[in-house]
């Protein structure tokens, strides 16, 4: 597992570089001329998909007659120190200028009749699904610090990660305050929750197992590099990649180490991180990381299966559909690995960057780009239908 010396003192320091720049864009401002952007990606309910824009919007759209609706834009902190509302972490971003709003990074989680997001001004929303008016926010004064990840929710609360390394617990009903945990530093994973229990990691280099209904820390698992990626559950095993270039399985009961795998060495490239949420099927594990390729690993033991390059780093996570699994990649190519065949096929081009999750509904895969556009394509053909403009009327 260890580098050579010679190669680990370089990507040491090279990492460290990169690991200064994600850290500072959140911690002391932006950089000037650099607009917002945001990387969520859709939730679909009810033929319906729900995507937060550019311009720092919740969008509704219907997927059966494409008729859009906008909730109102979210609010900017006001600030002229530290964070800005509209600045953006890592990977593309910095202060948002004229019509750009605040960043929204997470995907927006629907939940009986509200939809909740997390905005990069340190606010959570929650909006009426029917009509996207703004019920509800907390805290209701004042702000947090920037919202990265998404929610989820579960037994009538939502959860939350955020920038000043807690998780917070707040009722879906009227967003009340619950109960919230400290880590040792920045949150900007989303939160996975199985049987009672909370998985999130943290900058601190940890994931952590917490009880859903008052916060407390059920175990705590460390590993050699920030974990940004949002956990996997399956059949007792937590996966969870981190920026120490190791994907691993964790025991949900336990929280010890079942198995590790590391992505490939190379002196050129020591950023090699697990980013992309995993996902799984038959057994196995897909697994995308920046080194461009994918990785479909043995479920129970780690053993590598196979391994597909896509020519770009893949920090989008991906979608399974009708025994596809659909990944994209950074600059803009989406692709299918067909489960049957072990075969990677490409989809299509869409051109613009990818980094939000991709969304799925009726063999038709959503995927947001920074342009303010939901491009859409086929499954079965690869087919790219007519795309779908994010932007509000006014």
């Amino acid at each position: 597992m260890p580098f050579k010396q010679g190669k680990w003192r370089t990507g040491r320091l090279l990492l460290l570089a990169v690991m200064l720049l994600v850290v500072g864009l959140v911690t002391s401002g932006c950089v000037e001329g650099l607009q917002s952007i945001g990387w969520s990606g859709g939730a679909v309910s009810d033929g319906s998909l729900f995507v937060g824009s550019k311009e720092g919007r919740l969008v509704a759209v219907n997927l059966a007659d494409e008729s859009r609706q906008w909730a109102e834009p979210l609010k900017e902190t006001g600030q002229t120190g530290g964070f800005l509302g509209s600045c953006a972490p890592a990977y593309g971003g910095g202060c948002g200028t004229g019509a750009s709003g605040v960043a929204i990074y997470g995907t927006p989680v629907v939940y009986g009749d509200r939809v909740y997001i997390g905005g990069y001004n340190g606010k959570v929303y929650s909006y009426n699904v029917s009509s996207l008016q703004m019920d509800d926010v907390y805290p209701p004064e004042g702000y947090l610090e920037p919202i990265v990840g998404g929610g989820v929710a579960a037994q009538d609360t939502v959860y939350f990660g955020c920038s000043d390394g807690k998780v917070y617990a707040l009722d879906a009903a009227d967003l009340i305050w619950k109960w919230e945990f400290e880590t040792g530093d920045k949150i900007w994973s989303t939160p996975a929750i199985s049987d009672g229990a909370l998985y999130i990691g943290s900058f601190d280099k940890k994931l952590y197992a917490l009880n859903t209904a008052d916060g407390s820390k059920v175990w705590e698992f460390e590993t050699e590099g920030a974990i940004i990626s949002t956990p996997l559950v399956h059949n007792g095993t937590v996966y969870i990649g981190s920026f120490d270039r190791h994907f691993y399985a964790v025991d949900t009961a336990t929280g010890k180490q079942i198995w590790q795998f590391p992505a490939e060495e190379d002196e050129y490239r020591p950023d090699n991180w697990f980013w992309a949420e995993p996902v799984v099927y038959d057994n196995t594990i897909y697994a995308g990381c920046l080194d461009n390729k994918v990785y479909a690993l043995r479920a129970d033991t780690g053993a590598k299966v196979a391994e597909f390059d896509l020519g770009s780093p893949v920090s989008s996570s991906p979608v399974v559909v009708d025994g596809s699994i659909i990944f994209a990649s950074r600059d803009g190519a989406v692709y299918a690995i067909d489960t049957g065949l072990g075969a990677l096929k490409l989809l299509a081009e869409i051109g613009g960057e990818i980094y939000g999750p991709l969304s799925a509904s009726e063999g038709v895969v959503y995927i947001h780009t920074q342009d303010l556009t939901m491009h859409r394509v086929s499954v079965t053909t690869g087919a790219v239908f007519r795309p779908i403009s994010l932007e509000s009327k006014d």
